[in-house]
């Protein structure tokens, strides 16, 4: 297996997640006689600092010409005074729009050895193993029109949530098959007696639904889930959401594994898979040593198990992981 992977350490702890990561990957091609290729950019604060752009046109191109990208994460707040446009962020999300991945998934699982870094009893948290399927480029971070604007000497300002039947049917799809090969069950995640968009999305899940007879279906209210996913999270199998609550309820779901930093993503059904770390920069503990890498090394494993279709080889790293921890 021949392999290009763009590695844009981005900003705070990203370089020194990245690394640790690369290291894995390196490992497993010398092991198993696989060439993997890297190739590092800059995104995100480091980019601006460079070249006075969060996304470079050559990390761009590098991006779109590559097998699979491993990302650490970008934003500081010595950023948040520059326009939107122009911040770390707004990079990020140009580079997810051009690379088409719409479908997020975050794997959360609780690991024995972490039981007493949760806050949740073991009794409740205990055997958790969930996979948060978050529709990507949809709903409020994409929607249009949005903006701010001064009427009558008042401030305004304004998001759209939007999605079509198309963008709902894709990420459900994704959903359903994961569940197939998993235990079964999908939870959509909606506010359908409040929202429009929750109405359509709740309605498409339901007919694509159809098409999987031996995975069971179930609606919640993202209200009530986010009260289950601490009560009771043992119920859910594959969570299945819009962009912005797939975004809190992902990172809520952390405390199942006992922190942030234990988390892995991977952002798939586009021209190139975008793998990462849920957690953020950590700009407070960049270059303290102290950054927790394993979420970023879970993140490679999803890059062998999704892009290399290497499960072998990502069950091994999944089985290190729990070796260390």
């Amino acid at each position: 297996m021949r392999l290009k992977i763009i590695l844009l350490p981005g900003d705070g702890i990203g370089a020194e997640v990245i690394r640790e990561a690369t290291r894995v990957l390196g490992t497993v091609a010398e092991i198993y006689g696989h060439g993997f290729i890297f190739d590092e950019h800059p995104v995100g604060g480091a980019a601006i600092k460079a070249s006075g752009t969060p996304l470079p046109r050559a990390t761009m191109d590098a991006c779109l010409a590559a097998d699979a990208i491993l990302l650490g994460a970008v934003g500081s707040p010595e950023f948040d005074e520059l326009p939107r446009a122009m911040r770390p962020e707004a990079g990020l999300l140009t580079l997810r729009k051009a690379l088409g991945g719409f479908a997020n998934l975050r794997p959360v699982q609780w690991f024995d050895s972490l039981t007493n870094c949760s806050p949740l009893r073991p009794a409740v948290v205990r055997g958790a193993n969930i996979l948060v399927v978050r529709e990507l480029l949809g709903g409020l971070y994409f929607g249009e029109p949005r903006g701010r604007a001064v009427t009558d000497n008042d401030q305004s300002a304004y998001n759209t949530m939007r999605y079509t039947e198309r963008e709902v049917e894709r990420v459900a799809r994704v959903a359903f098959a994961a569940a197939g090969a998993r235990r079964g069950k999908v939870t959509s995640v909606d506010k359908a007696n409040v929202l429009e968009t929750s109405q359509l999305w709740r309605e498409t899940v339901t007919r694509v639904g159809r098409d999987y007879p031996l995975v069971e279906l179930e609606h919640l209210y993202v209200d009530a889930c986010a009260m289950h996913l601490i009560t009771t999270p043992r119920r859910f199998d594959v969570l299945l959401t819009e962009n912005l609550f797939g975004d809190i309820l992902s990172d809520e779901a952390a405390v199942i594994a006992g922190s942030l930093g234990m988390l892995a993503s991977a952002s798939v059904g586009g021209r190139v898979d975008v793998y990462e770390p849920v957690h953020g920069s950590a700009p407070d503990i960049a270059g303290d040593g102290v950054a927790n890498p394993l979420g970023a090394i879970a993140s490679a494993a999803l890059l062998l198990r999704h892009t290399a279709r290497l499960e072998r080889e990502a069950q091994d790293v999944g089985a290190s992981v729990r070796a260390v921890l």
